[in-house]
C-alpha cells in the first residue's frame, strides 16, 4: 500500500525535460518563435544584399554604356573624357596581390599570436596581451593610413632599396623607381591592420579545443608543440581558415589606410617594391570628389566588381569550412 507521502512525492515530481509548473508547450512555442525570428533574418540578410546589387547595377549601367574601352581588361581610367575609355584591370590586380600579400604576412603571426596566449603565456600574462589584441582590432583605419604616411613610408624607403639590391633576381624584388609608397607598404600596412581579427578569432578557436583531447595527448607522452599539433591545430582548422578569410574580406575593402600609403600610378607590374599601384577602394577614395556623372558611374561600376570579388571569397571560405563538417 503506497503511503500518503509517497504520493504526494510522486505528484510533486516534475516529468523528465520540463520544469515543474512550466506547460511543454510554452518552450515548443518559444522554439517556433525563435525558427521563425532567425529565418527572417537570414531571410533580410539576403533582401539587402540584393538590393545593393541591383542599386550598384542600376547606377553603373550608363557609364558602362558609354564606355569605349574593354571594361575587364583595359588599365586606362578616363570615364568623364570624350569618349569615356575605362577599366579595372590595374584595380583589381592591385586589390588582390595587395590584400593576399597582407593575408601572406599577416596570418602565420596572427595564429603564433593566439598559440602563445593560449598554450605558452602565463595566465596573468594571456590577459594583458589578449586585451591588448583585440584592442588593436578597435583602432580606425584612419589611425593605421597617418602612421603608415607620416613615419611606416619613411621607413620602407631603406627597406625597399636593399631588397631591390640584393634580391633583385626575385621578380617581385626587381624593376626601378623602388621607394616607401609601393604595394609592399601598403600590403604591410593593411597585414597589421588584419592580425588582431585573425588573432582574435583563431585565439577563441583553440579555446573551445575538448580539453579530453590535450590531455589524452599528453597522457601518451607528447611535447607541448606535439599536442598543439596532433590535437590543436587539427581542430580548430576551420575556425582558422574563417578567421583569415574575415581578414581578407576586411584588406580587400580596405580604402583609407591603402589610399594615404599608396601613390597612385598606372600600369600592372609584378614588382611588389616600384612606387604607385592602386586599388577599388583606393580608387574611389581619391577620384569620387572630382568625378562628373560618367566617372560617378564608373567609380560604382567599380564598386560592383569588389562587391562581387568579396561575395566569392565569402563562398570560397564557406567551401573550404564544409569540408571539414567534423570540426565545425
Amino acid at each position: 500500500m503506497t503511503s500518503q507521502t509517497e504520493i504526494g512525492d510522486k505528484g510533486l515530481t516534475a516529468a523528465p525535460g520540463h520544469r515543474a509548473g512550466r506547460p511543454a508547450s510554452t518552450g515548443r512555442a518559444g522554439d517556433r518563435v525563435f525558427a521563425v525570428a532567425t529565418r527572417g533574418s537570414g531571410i533580410i540578410v539576403l533582401v539587402i544584399m540584393a538590393a545593393i546589387a541591383t542599386f550598384l547595377v542600376w547606377k553603373a549601367l550608363p557609364a558602362l554604356r558609354d564606355n569605349e574601352a574593354n571594361f575587364v581588361t583595359s588599365q586606362e581610367w578616363s570615364p568623364d573624357s570624350a569618349p569615356a575609355r575605362f577599366g579595372i584591370a590595374q584595380l583589381a590586380f592591385g586589390t588582390v596581390l595587395s590584400s593576399f600579400l597582407a593575408l601572406l604576412m599577416a596570418t602565420p603571426v596572427a595564429i603564433a599570436i593566439a598559440l602563445f596566449i593560449s598554450f605558452y603565456a602565463p595566465r596573468r600574462i594571456a590577459g594583458g596581451l589578449s586585451f591588448v589584441v583585440d584592442l588593436l582590432a578597435a583602432v580606425p583605419s584612419i589611425i593605421y593610413g597617418l602612421w603608415g604616411l607620416q613615419f611606416f613610408v619613411t621607413k620602407m624607403d631603406g627597406v625597399a632599396k636593399f631588397l631591390n639590391e640584393n634580391a633583385g633576381w626575385i621578380p617581385l624584388f626587381g624593376g626601378d623607381s623602388v621607394g616607401g609608397r609601393s604595394i609592399l607598404t601598403a600590403s604591410v600596412v593593411l597585414a597589421i591592420m588584419i592580425l588582431p581579427i585573425i588573432s582574435s578569432i583563431s585565439r577563441e578557436v583553440f579555446q573551445q579545443v575538448p580539453q579530453a583531447n590535450i590531455e589524452a595527448a599528453l597522457a601518451l607522452g607528447a611535447t607541448r608543440w606535439e599536442v598543439i599539433r596532433m590535437a590543436v591545430l587539427p581542430f580548430g582548422r576551420s575556425g582558422m581558415v574563417s578567421a583569415a578569410m574575415l581578414g581578407l574580406g576586411r584588406a580587400l575593402g580596405e580604402t583609407i589606410a591603402v589610399a594615404m600609403v599608396l601613390s597612385t600610378a598606372s600600369g600592372i607590374t609584378l614588382h611588389i617594391l616600384r612606387e604607385g599601384g592602386n586599388t577599388f577602394a583606393a580608387n574611389i577614395a581619391n577620384t569620387f570628389a572630382e568625378a562628373g556623372a560618367n566617372g560617378r558611374g564608373a567609380l560604382i561600376a567599380s564598386g560592383l566588381v569588389l562587391f562581387v570579388i568579396t561575395l566569392i571569397v565569402n563562398m570560397a571560405a564557406r567551401a573550404i569550412v564544409a569540408r571539414r563538417k567534423e570540426f565545425v
